[in-house]
């Protein structure tokens, strides 16, 4: 199972809308030590057959903080059948961890 990488037009329309089932969307910024050192741990939701993907909030225009709003990365908001189930929301200074990972994979694994 290969890791989507999202953009912002992948959120407009009926792209996610019409997703059908699950799938864990981490929200990051390359210039986030915290995202960095997250998305190797984020990763691990492939081989336990969670469909994931990444979206890019490099730049603070970026509408999807907004949309979606995010107040800090790395956050997570999961998916299913198109809407949003469940977020996690990265702790200040800290970010996520493995624990997010396997909260995740009990949420979304059937």
């Amino acid at each position: 199972m290969t890791r989507i990488n999202l953009t912002v037009k992948d959120f407009e329309g009926q792209i996610l809308k019409d997703q059908v089932g699950s799938i864990a969307v981490l929200f990051r910024a390359e210039w986030c030590p915290f995202c960095r050192a997250f998305i190797p741990i984020f990763e691990t939701l492939q081989e336990a057959g969670v469909p994931s993907a990444l979206i890019d909030l490099n730049e603070f225009d970026n509408p999807l903080w907004d949309t979606f709003n995010i107040d800090i990365v790395p956050t997570v908001l999961l998916f299913k059948d198109g809407k949003i189930v469940q977020r996690y929301d990265g702790v200040p200074g800290e970010g996520l961890n493995a624990a997010t990972v396997g909260e995740i994979i009990s949420y979304l694994k059937p």
